[in-house]
C-alpha cells in the first residue's frame, strides 16, 4: 500500500512538472538557450549545492544518468546510512535549503519508511529527494526541455568517488548523527 502511494505521488509530481514544462512562456530565456550538456552541468551544480548544505555532511556517489529526447536526468545516491528515525529530519534539512533557494514545493510522500519530496526550481528543473531500497536516500534532477546535444558524465567532485557509470553501492557509511536510531527533537540541525 505504501509503495503504491509513493508511486502515485511520484507520478503526479512528474506529470505536474511535465505539464509545467510544456506550457509556452514558462521557461526563462537562459534555459531555452541551454544545450543538454549545459543543463546537465546546472543539474550537477544543484545536486552538489544541496548535498553540501546538509549538516552533518553525508557521503554520496553519482548515480546512473539518462539523456532523454530533449532533457537530462542526473542522480546521486547517499552512501551514509540514514536511520528511519532521522529520515524526517534529513528531509527537513533538504526542504529548508530548497525553499531558501526559491524552489517551489510540488508534492511529498509522508511515508515513514520511504518518504519523498518534489520541488521545481524557478528555471523549471525538477528536483527530488526520495528514500528507496534499504532506506537509501536518492536525489534526482530532471532538466527542462533544452537544445539537443551530447552529454558527458558528471565531472569529478572533491571527496566523491569518480563516476564510472555503475550503480552506486548501498548505504554503508556510519554517521554519528544520521545513522542513530533515536528520533531528534524539534531543534534539528540547521541547513
Amino acid at each position: 500500500m505504501k509503495v503504491r502511494l509513493g508511486l502515485t505521488v511520484m507520478i503526479v509530481a512528474l506529470a505536474t512538472g511535465c505539464s509545467l514544462l510544456s506550457e509556452k512562456g514558462n521557461e526563462s530565456e537562459n534555459v531555452s538557450e541551454m544545450t543538454m550538456q549545459e543543463a546537465a552541468e546546472q543539474a550537477d551544480r544543484l545536486l552538489t549545492a544541496t548535498l553540501k548544505s546538509i549538516k552533518p555532511q553525508v557521503q554520496w556517489e553519482h548515480g546512473i544518468f539518462t539523456d532523454l529526447t530533449c532533457s537530462v536526468s542526473r542522480r546521486v545516491s547517499v552512501t551514509t546510512i540514514i536511520s528511519p528515525e532521522r529520515r524526517g529530519a534529513f528531509l527537513g534539512v533538504v526542504e529548508r535549503h530548497w525553499e531558501k533557494q526559491g524552489f517551489i514545493h510540488r508534492a511529498a510522500n509522508k511515508s515513514t519508511t520511504n518518504p519523498a519530496t518534489f520541488f521545481l526550481t524557478p528555471d523549471k528543473f525538477q528536483i527530488q529527494l526520495s528514500f528507496g531500497y534499504q532506506g537509501q536516500a536518492h536525489f534526482e534532477v530532471t532538466t527542462p526541455c533544452v537544445k539537443k546535444s551530447s552529454v558527458a558524465s558528471p565531472r569529478p567532485v572533491s571527496g566523491v568517488p569518480d563516476y564510472d557509470g555503475s550503480k552506486p553501492p548501498l548505504p554503508s557509511e556510519i554517521s554519528e548523527f544520521w545513522s542513530v536510531n533515536t528520533p531528534i527533537s524539534s531543534t534539528s540541525p540547521n541547513s
